[in-house]
């Protein structure tokens, strides 16, 4: 199998202080990402910058709201992204395509499928798939946190090896970055526990933060995709990561157990979830035991929300704490009728259940 990896570019690296592209900063990643692609490494990559390229290209007359100044300047600052990439990437011979995604293209296994199903024909006919969320169409609460919670959706629905995330900081600090005893994690473990010292600030162009990058880079790393968060302002950084170069950044040890498609799709479902499964303590112990194991009816206790059969839900431990999503194989109003038994299917089954926050 080729490697594959997922490339994701900030807003604050492809934009200047006022908001114009840095075409300069733009072609140096281009120019990186044709020379791996050359290698026959596969690679999307998922950009930010259009709400801030558009910002600059228009005044408006009036003061507009929040949702509607994205709207505006994304569909005006995505058109003037995707031409600058086209005509760099036409300088190396090479062609690549627009995806633009929402929540929703995530939501459902079906849209899930199909997407993947593009990515895949592009691949494989060697062409660089470029993804950004649809701004134009998302509102607040159908939003992604950031282009970071994409590439970590993109990373897991693609099978990468490997997901790059490149951002105007070296990496993940002990405190505040420009604090002279702060210090780099060069490299984290999945039993790491770092929370408590990552900087919650965020950047001026950009929606996420380091909060962000960390629990998604946790999460793809627990399903066994290695992560690197990097400088996207480095000289040649792309090249240097892939070649296993000792750079200054911030890598995410993965996961060495298998985790199938379903899983990775069910892992970021979280937001989708139409209800609650309430379980018994019985039923929390063995689903956080070693053994892989289905939820049973006999250890719910209580059904919140209304949902249909393949939706999405949370499982809720006793205490009101979350310990994973899955898929329910019934409706609310059936798993209502036949709570507690223990002669009927289960109401998720192990394939399509996630443990974890």
């Amino acid at each position: 199998m080729k490697e594959r990896i997922v490339v994701k570019i900030g807003s604050q690296i492809l934009t200047r202080k006022d908001g114009t592209l840095d075409v300069t900063r733009m072609s140096a990643l281009v120019d990186q990402i044709a020379e791996l692609h050359k290698t026959n490494i596969e690679i999307v990559l998922v950009s930010s910058g259009a709400v801030a390229s558009g910002k600059s290209e228009i005044k408006t007359k009036v003061k507009l709201d929040t949702i509607s100044a994205r709207q505006l300047y994304s569909s005006i600052g995505q058109v003037k992204l995707i031409n600058r990439y086209s005509d760099l990437f036409r300088q190396h011979n090479i062609v690549c395509g627009q995806i633009l995604a929402t929540k929703e293209d995530f939501a459902t296994r079906r849209h899930y499928l199909n997407q993947r199903n593009c990515m895949k024909v592009m691949l494989e006919n060697k062409v660089i798939p470029i993804v950004n969320e649809n701004d134009a169409i998302s509102v607040n609460e159908l939003m992604f946190t950031d282009n970071d919670e994409l590439s970590g959706l993109v990373a897991a629905m693609i099978n990468a090896r490997k997901l790059i995330i490149l951002s105007n900081i070296d990496g993940i600090y002990s405190g505040n970055p420009s604090a002279p005893e702060s210090y780099i994690f060069r490299e984290i473990n999945l039993k790491d526990n770092i929370e408590n010292c990552i900087q919650s600030s965020k950047s001026s162009t950009g929606r996420g933060g380091m909060v962000t990058k960390y629990n998604i880079a946790r999460k793809a790393a627990e399903e066994g995709i290695e992560v690197i968060i990097a400088n996207g302002r480095n000289e040649n950084i792309l090249i240097d990561l892939i070649k296993g170069k000792d750079v200054i950044s911030t890598r995410f040890v993965p996961s060495s157990k298998c985790t199938t498609s379903v899983k990775k799709w069910i892992a970021h479902s979280e937001d989708f979830t139409k209800g609650e499964i309430h379980i018994n303590e019985g039923a929390k112990e063995v689903l956080l035991g070693d053994k892989a194991v289905s939820l049973l009816l006999v250890g719910v206790t209580n059904i919140t929300g209304n949902f249909e059969a393949d939706d999405i839900v949370r499982i809720i431990d006793d205490s009101g704490k979350q310990i994973g999503v899955g898929r329910t194989a019934y409706s609310s109003e059936k798993a209502k009728e036949i709570i507690g038994a223990n002669d009927k299917k289960a109401i998720i089954h192990y394939d399509y259940l996630y443990i974890g926050k």
